[in-house]
């Protein structure tokens, strides 16, 4: 029964797909009954193998094996583990909400059936991705996902832009694919094989060597290459600093599909992270510059979405900003935090999108939305609300640090996992009360309250995160324990990141109370010509999609030179 379960969480969107893709014309309006009934049962079915791997381990069915010869690494089936089956319980439940908000959002569309079989199919291929039991099966699906992504993003064909910057995501993803390849190769050239456990202990028990110059001057780990190489792939799908310039270039797509891709298809470089957790564990180089530049991402992209006037691709910046705190919790080694992270950042941005569509639709439907009416005067925060918020801010860490210590029993010195999830713990807690306290219309009690149980709501997720959903993930004893061993950092380093944010925090408030006082201290002529230029620099996204544009046109007008020559 469990094998039959699993072999129906992807083939029910595949059959969906290519029923809808047949006869799709025939079907009409129809075509959302096949969609939705296929995935709402593939839901039902995910859930189960959620159950059944929890109690019973991994499952593993292999199609097509190749025991020996040349050819043994050429095997597709699936390998379904704890952390597949919570991939597939979100990718169906987010897939199976946006079929049924499409039955009514895209009615009388001309591609209604094509936009169904494409959304089947494309849900096929990631529930494919997450199950893959080797690296070869894996990036085959890595491949057909850029495809069905570009199927997908060019839906509304007939509009230029759209089919434009469907290519241009296509080919982003093409250069990370590349990279990708590359380092499948050297994989299979160092260590003989592309199955997961294989590599892992291979890896591990036998230390390889790439020499980048002659004479073994310069030797390089050849798992810091290969994982530094598959990186790069994880980089471009998941929008990272300086593979981010497709993302917010996506917005031509029906909101559905925007839902899909940022609940679900951008999630595949944390994904991927995670599955070769062990891999990367035996690499602290690739593990520190893995966490560079998620934090560079997080910067770039929550400035980039403060200065956006469409509501899209504010939500396409935020994203990418979400993608950078996954990929840096990948390079802190809390591979669970990232999942985590992922989850909850697929189910709300899901969520999100399908609101702005239906606001959107509203809009179009009656140009007046929304109507104008009289409001009261907002009235301005009180002292209650700012020292709440403040105080809360200051006294989070030792609040957490108590509960944490003496009644959850967590150890706290020389536990650099445990600090790195309270830090986290911290700074979402504090962007929360940076949210609550913009609730000037509300009564300041009510602000107060909600600011304080909202520091215990998350203290206990992120708590809870750290002890039950890591060992959920990764039961085997020691083994979350040695990632973040591997990804740690410097004790001085890690201070002064600490530091550094919580004197950002501190200065936040110190912002908010003057703006509420009517004065400011970022008004000085100095200050304003910084705000200004660092505007125009925001609003041109650092002007690297032009760099990007004027080095294509070079090797393009290059390569037109080379042809005629000969």
């Amino acid at each position: 029964m469990t094998l039959f379960f699993a072999i129906l969480v992807p083939i029910l969107p595949l059959a969906s797909g290519m029923i809808l893709g047949l006869f799709g014309r025939h079907l009409g309006e129809k075509s959302s009954k096949v969609g939705v009934s296929a995935l709402t049962l593939a839901f039902l079915a995910s859930l189960w193998m959620l159950y059944a791997v929890s109690v019973d381990g991994p499952i593993q069915i292999i199609f097509h094996p190749f025991s020996s010869g040349p050819n043994n690494w050429l095997q597709f089936g699936l390998f379904i583990d704890r952390l597949s089956a919570v991939m597939m319980v979100l990718i169906t439940s987010v897939s199976t909400v946006i079929h049924v908000y499409s039955i009514r959002y895209l009615q009388g569309d001309p591609g209604y059936a094509r936009f169904y079989a494409l959304l089947g199919f494309m849900t096929f291929v990631i529930l494919s991705l997450v199950s893959s039991p080797n690296l070869f099966m894996l990036f085959v699906f890595w491949q057909l996902l850029s495809w069905a992504l570009y199927l997908i993003l060019a839906f509304n064909y007939s509009h230029p832009p759209a089919y434009q910057n469907a290519f241009k995501t296509f080919f982003v993803h093409r250069v990370g694919d590349v990279s990708f390849l590359c380092g499948l190769f050297l994989t299979f050239k160092y260590f003989g094989t592309l199955e997961f456990t294989e590599l892992f202990q291979r890896a591990s028990e036998h230390t390889q060597m790439i020499s980048l110059l002659p004479g073994n001057i310069f030797d390089v780990s050849a798992v810091t290459v290969i994982t530094l190489l598959i990186f790069v792939g994880a980089m471009a799908k998941s929008a990272q600093f300086p593979l981010h310039v497709w993302l917010p270039d996506t917005m031509d797509a029906p909101t559905p599909v925007s839902a899909l891709m940022h609940a679900g298809i951008i999630n595949a470089g944390g994904f991927l992270l995670n599955r070769l957790a062990p891999f990367y564990a035996l690499s602290p180089t690739t593990l520190h510059i893995v966490f560079v530049v998620g934090a560079l991402t997080v910067l770039l992209g929550a400035s980039m979405m403060l200065v956006q006037n469409d509501i899209k691709k504010t939500l396409g910046f935020s994203t990418m900003g979400q993608m950078g705190y996954m990929i840096m919790e990948c390079g802190l080694g809390a591979f669970a935090l990232a999942i985590f992270h992922l989850i909850a950042h697929g189910l709300f941005k899901a969520t999100l999108f399908l609101g702005a569509g239906q606001g959107i639709h509203a809009a179009r439907d009656e140009p007046k939305f929304p109507a104008s009416s009289a409001h009261e005067p907002v009235r301005p925060p009180t002292q209650l609300t700012w020292v709440t918020g403040l105080i809360l801010t200051l006294i989070m860490p030792l609040i957490i640090l108590m509960v944490a210590h003496d009644m959850l029993n967590v150890p706290l010195q020389d536990a650099h996992g445990a600090i790195i999830f309270l830090f986290f713990g911290w700074v979402t807690a504090s962007q929360a009360m940076f949210s609550l306290y913009r609730l000037h219309a509300v009564a300041s009690w009510k602000v107060a309250s909600a600011m304080i149980g909202t520091l215990f709501f998350i203290g206990f997720i992120y708590l809870w995160a750290g002890e039950a959903f890591t060992h959920f993930l990764y039961p085997d004893r020691g083994v979350a324990d040695g990632f973040f061993m591997s990804a740690s950092l410097n004790p001085q380093v890690f201070d002064t990141l600490v530091l550094i944010a919580t004197l950002l925090i501190l200065f936040g408030w110190v912002i908010v109370y003057t703006n509420t006082k009517g004065q400011t201290i970022l008004n000085t002529n100095w200050l304003l010509t910084i705000r200004k230029q660092l505007y125009i620099l925001l609003i041109n996204r650092f002007y690297i999609d032009l760099v990007y544009l004027r080095l294509g046109n070079s090797i393009l007008r290059w390569a037109q030179k080379i042809a005629h020559r000969y």
